[in-house]
């Protein structure tokens, strides 16, 4: 029967993995006088880091034994795995944050398997770009132990502001799925507008000058909209689905006669007509999302 860690107030810690972010995460620690081990495939990265004061891990079973709390922040769940399994053993009695980006069911799996070698496990999603690790413009998305969470507080308070999203190890990897898929979707309508003002030789530069503003305008929308899918209340007076269909199709009747593709924006239409074809068109836009979701 393994025993969980008794989790003490931590004093070391170590990161395995030195890209960009794991180098700005081990400075933060760094920075507030923790004893930093730091651990790389390519020790060299290592080297700004060493004449900071860190201490350069040989190896990673070095790594994990040197640090109290162990911060793991690679390319993806299967390098992880192959990095930790040859020295399972030095992960009794540890905390492991893994820091890495994924997806829900490998953070479940490598939660199981963190917690059988007798140490506790929290994954968390990080927001930020490097260089704002540690500041106000910084979030993460912790889930997973929630004693882990509450005890080592204070230190992931130095990454970035710290929220728990829940006990089951895969929420911090699905809300990351969600939050980015709003991102890729918000790109995906710059690449169009972009494309369709260069259509007429306007400048990419020019067009983003007035499409910032007005996404931002119309990001307001956007609380109004969850509460409707929440309470399921669909009604409005204002701009319903048949209005925004008529609206987008012409926008792709307009964008195709400038000889530019609409591959970006016909699944969209494709949801409105979904929800217009069952009788749904005087419904709020926020109805679209039913043509997503599974059947109830």
């Amino acid at each position: 029967m393994t025993t969980k860690p008794s989790l003490p107030t931590v004093s070391t810690v170590s990161i395995v993995g030195l890209g960009n972010l794991g180098r700005a995460l081990a400075g933060a620690f760094l920075d507030q006088g923790y004893r930093t081990t730091v651990w790389n495939r390519s020790p060299a990265k290592a080297d700004d880091l060493v004449a900071r004061g860190a201490h350069r891990a040989a190896t990673v079973a070095e790594a994990l034994a040197a640090g109290e709390l162990v911060i793991v922040c690679v390319l993806d769940y299967d390098t992880v795995s192959r990095l930790l399994t040859p020295d399972a053993d030095a992960l009794r009695g540890r905390i492991l944050l893994n820091l890495t980006s994924g997806t829900p069911q490998p953070a479940r799996e490598l939660a199981a398997w963190v917690t059988g070698q007798g140490a506790d496990y929290l994954d968390g999603a990080v927001y930020a770009v490097p260089q704002t690790i540690g500041t106000a413009d910084a979030f993460v998305l912790y889930s997973g132990s929630s004693a882990v969470f509450e005890t080592y507080r204070e230190q992931l308070d130095l990454l970035g502001a710290p929220t728990f999203v829940g006990t089951d190890p895969g929420l911090a990897s699905l809300y990351d799925v969600a939050l980015l898929s709003g991102m890729y979707g918000m790109f995906a309508g710059f690449f169009q507008s972009v494309a369709v003002a260069d259509s007429a030789q306007i400048k990419a530069t020019d067009i983003t000058a007035l499409l910032v503003p007005w996404l931002n305008g119309a990001a307001a929308a956007l609380p109004g909209f969850a509460a409707e899918i929440d309470s399921g209340d669909y009604t409005t007076e204002t701009s319903n689905l048949d209005i925004n269909a008529v609206g987008l199709a012409n926008m792709l009747t307009a964008t195709k006669a400038q000889g530019i593709g609409v591959d970006l924006l016909t699944p969209l239409q494709a949801l409105f007509e979904r929800q217009i074809a069952q009788g749904h068109g005087s419904s709020s836009l926020s109805r679209a999302i039913e043509s997503l979701r599974p059947p109830r």
